[in-house]
């Protein structure tokens, strides 16, 4: 793309420097069309700022829906695809455009809190590196912290989690790719059309698995891609990307605007709470949404960037 090829010039050149900077393609799990983005999508991205969107938010946990609030961030970056971290010298030529998505929720349960962050990493071009690099995903509540990465190498996501929790404890296993659940709102932004539907290999989100206490493994689920005809949400020309898990008895709903760039209006998880077994929608609803560049803006005078995007 011309906006992202004179964005990363230096990057480019540095990896037509080094053989080793080829991404392994051939053995690459291909689980989307690799279409890429149009340019108008690549420079509403590469204009050096976020975008940031919160969403009121109601949580499935214990045997109540609890009141929350939930917070986007779409970021492109440069990403290092031999470390998996962020290209911040440029002395590495093994370095890609991605499209990172920080997720994160807040929500009490009675007395408590929780605190759930997650981070995705989606090379900008899938036809050239079909399959996100990296997930990281912290948990935070009283009674202790738990913390996941995902590294994708050579068609297999080597998983890590520590835990505070005796039967969870320190983990790591491989599973052979499939489509990520946490990648399904990168997707999205740059290109719905490429999202299979059908009977899709799916690994779940590492928040589900948190949550519900479930093995990180490959599953089965129906996805469909269709019109939004519901009234739980808002936007211009909305369409909904459904993925149904008939083993867990789930189904998620991810709500977004028809138009580039494919903004997120909201979504709708609803499963059998592990507690009682009855089933219950944790849903998230956009609040405010604006381009800023974030990490510049921390002064106490830049709080009054909060309350434009109606956060406590």
């Amino acid at each position: 793309m011309r906006t992202l090829l004179g964005f990363c010039s230096l990057l480019f050149v540095l990896a037509c420097q080094s053989p080793s900077a080829e991404p392994d393609t051939a053995k690459a799990v291909k689980v989307l069309n690799t279409t890429a983005p149009t340019d108008k999508l690549s420079d509403y991205w590469y204009q050096g700022k976020a975008e940031i969107t919160s969403y009121s938010l109601l949580q499935n946990r214990y045997k109540d829906v609890h009141p929350g609030s939930a917070v986007l961030v779409f970021v492109t970056e440069d990403f290092l695809t031999d470390k998996q971290v962020k290209n911040d010298n440029y002395t590495n030529p093994n370095s890609i455009p991605i499209l990172k998505m920080n997720r994160v929720e807040a929500f009490p349960t009675g007395l408590y809190d929780y605190h759930i962050m997650t981070s995705t990493f989606t090379p900008a071009e899938p036809a050239v590196n079909p399959n996100t690099l990296k997930v990281t995903n912290s948990t935070t509540e009283w009674c202790g912290q738990v913390f996941t990465q995902l590294n994708y190498n050579k068609g297999y996501y080597k998983s890590q989690s520590f835990s505070y929790f005796e039967n969870e404890g320190d983990q790591s296993t491989k599973v052979k790719a499939a489509l990520l659940e946490d990648e399904i709102l990168n997707r999205i932004r740059m290109n719905p059309q490429a999202l299979p539907t059908g009977k899709v290999d799916m690994l779940p989100s590492t928040t589900y698995i948190r949550l519900t206490h479930k093995p990180f493994e490959k599953v089965t689920a129906t996805n469909t891609m269709a019109a939004y005809e519901g009234d739980e949400f808002e936007g211009e020309e909305l369409m909904v990307y459904t993925i149904e898990y008939p083993s867990f008895d789930r189904v998620l709903e991810i709500v977004f605007e028809r138009e580039a760039p494919y903004e997120i209006a909201g979504w709708k998880d609803t499963y059998p709470s592990m507690f009682d077994r009855q089933p219950r929608s944790s849903i998230a609803k956009r609040k405010k949404s604006l381009m800023n560049a974030y990490w510049s803006k921390n002064s106490l005078s830049d709080m009054a960037l909060r309350a434009e995007l109606g956060l406590d």
